[in-house]
C-alpha cells in the first residue's frame, strides 16, 4: 500500500553542452549582486571551467569572490571559512563549481551566512534548525552525490571525526548547469564510486517495509539498470559522452526523492554506516558504500525479503527457480559481481582498511548517536547490530 506523499523539486535544470554559459544569465534572475564562487582543486581551472563561469558572470555585472580548496568529505572549517569570506563580501548567492562536496560546503555556508549570529555545526548535530538559507545553486562536474537537486548536505567536523548530515527544503538548489562533457576527465575510480552513490540513493528508498507504489517502482528500476549499463560502459570507455549523459541524469533523479515517492521515506542505514566509515577514514564514499552494502543486505534481508526478491529479478536479472532466500542472496551475489567488475570493493578488506574490534565498537556508537534511535525500514537497527554489520563487512 502507498503512503502519503508530497514531492517537491524545485531545482531548475539547463542541460546541454556548453551551458555553463548560462550561469551568469540564471543568476542574474535571482536578482544576486554579490556571488560566493565555491569549488575544490586545479581541475575547474584546467578544464578552463572555472574562466567561463567568471566570464558569464562578468558578462552579466555580477560581483563575485571565490573560495577553493574543498575536498571529498567536506570539512566544517572550510565552511567557516566561506562564512567569513560571505560576511566581509556581503554575499548574497552560492554558486557551486564541482561536486557533491563542493556542493554541500556550498549549502552550509548558505545556511551559515542566512543565520550568521548563529553556529551551523548546530544543524548537523541536530540541535536546532534552519529558519533561513541564502540561494545556492551549482555547475556540476561530478555525477554522484545528486547535491544538486536534493535538500541533502553532508558536512565533517574534522577536529571531532564526525561526519554529519543535515536535510531541509531550505537548501534545495534554484538550478543546476549541467554539461556532461566535464566529467569525462574523471577517474575511474572516482567515476565508478560515483555510479555507486547514485544507485544507492535509489535503493536506500527500494529496500523498506513502508509501503510502495507500482510506478515508483518502475521508476527506480529502469534507473538502476541504466547506471548499471552505463557504468561497465564507462569502466571500457571513459570518453563515452552519451554514458557520461544518462549518469549525471540518473544521479539528479536518484536524489531529489523521486524514487521514493509513497514509501517511508526509506532506509538509509547503509548511509549511516558509511559516514562513519568515512568519518574515522576518509575513504571515498561510493567505495565506501559498496564495501558495506552486502553486509547490511544480509544481515536484514529476511525482515525485507519480498524486495530482495523483486530486486533480484527485475533489477539483478536472476532467474533461479529456488525459494525466495535463494533468490534474493543470488540478488545480492550478483550485486557484488557488479560491484567487482567496475572496480569497486565489496568488503572493508578489499576497500583497504582493518577497524580494530574498539574502533567498530566506536563507529556503531557513532552511527546512533547520529541516527538518534533505532532505526531503519528494511529493519530497525540497534547500537549491536551496527558491529555485527562492521564485523561482517571485514572480509
Amino acid at each position: 500500500m502507498a503512503n502519503s506523499f508530497e514531492f517537491y523539486a524545485p531545482t531548475k535544470v539547463i542541460f546541454f553542452f556548453c551551458s555553463e554559459n548560462e550561469t551568469g544569465r540564471q543568476i542574474k534572475e535571482f536578482g544576486a549582486t554579490s556571488v560566493l564562487i565555491v569549488y575544490g582543486g586545479g581541475s575547474v581551472k584546467r578544464s578552463g571551467l572555472l574562466e567561463k563561469v567568471e566570464n558569464a558572470l562578468g558578462d552579466a555585472r555580477i560581483m563575485f569572490c571565490e573560495l577553493d580548496g574543498v575536498v571529498p568529505n567536506p570539512h566544517l572549517d572550510k565552511v567557516y571559512e566561506g562564512i567569513r569570506i560571505g560576511k566581509s563580501k556581503n554575499v548574497d548567492f552560492l554558486l557551486a563549481v564541482g561536486g557533491g562536496s563542493v556542493i554541500d560546503t556550498a549549502k552550509a555556508i548558505a545556511y551559515g551566512l542566512a543565520e550568521p549570529e548563529k553556529d551551523v555545526w548546530e544543524l548537523f548535530d541536530h540541535t536546532r534548525m534552519a529558519k533561513k538559507c541564502i540561494p545556492v545553486a551549482s555547475v556540476l562536474t561530478i555525477s554522484a552525490a545528486g547535491s544538486e537537486t536534493s535538500k541533502g548536505c553532508v558536512i565533517t567536523n574534522e577536529k571531532t571525526g564526525e561526519k554529519r548530515a543535515y536535510d531541509d527544503n531550505l537548501a534545495r538548489p534554484k538550478f543546476a548547469i549541467m554539461n556532461p562533457e566535464y566529467t569525462k576527465s574523471l577517474p575511474d575510480y572516482q567515476t565508478e564510486s560515483g555510479c555507486t552513490d547514485i544507485m544507492m540513493h535509489t535503493m536506500e528508498r527500494y529496500f523498506t517495509n513502508g509501503g510502495n507504489m507500482e510506478i515508483t517502482d518502475a521508476i527506480a528500476e529502469g534507473l538502476l539498470r541504466t547506471v548499471m549499463k552505463n557504468a561497465v560502459i564507462l569502466h571500457q570507455n571513459p570518453g563515452d559522452y552519451d554514458a557520461r549523459a544518462e549518469i549525471m541524469w540518473a544521479g539528479s533523479i536518484a536524489h531529489n526523492d523521486l524514487t521514493g515517492c509513497g514509501n517511508d521515506g526509506g532506509d538509509f542505514m547503509t548511509h549511516k554506516l558509511e559516514h562513519e566509515l568515512g568519518g574515522m577514514f576518509n575513504v571515498t564514499h561510493g567505495a565506501g558504500l559498496a564495501a558495506i552494502w552486502s553486509s547490511w543486505a544480509r544481515y536484514v534481508c529476511g525482515e525485507c525479503l519480498h524486495r530482495f526478491v523483486r530486486y533480484a529479478r527485475n533489477v539483478m536479472g536472476v532467474t533461479l527457480d529456488g525459494t525466495d532466500e535463494e533468490v534474493a542472496e543470488a540478488g545480492i551475489c550478483e550485486m557484488e559481481n557488479f560491484y567487482r567488475s567496475i572496480g569497486m570493493p565489496t568488503n572493508l578488506n578489499e576497500l583497504g582498511i582493518h577497524p580494530s574490534d574498539a574502533q567498530i565498537e566506536d563507529m556503531a556508537k557513532r552511527c546512533m548517536i547520529a541516527a538518534g534511535t533505532a532505526t531503519g525500514s528494511a529493519k530497525k537497527l540497534n547500537r549491536e547490530d551496527a558491529v555485527r554489520i562492521y564485523q561482517n563487512a571485514r572480509g
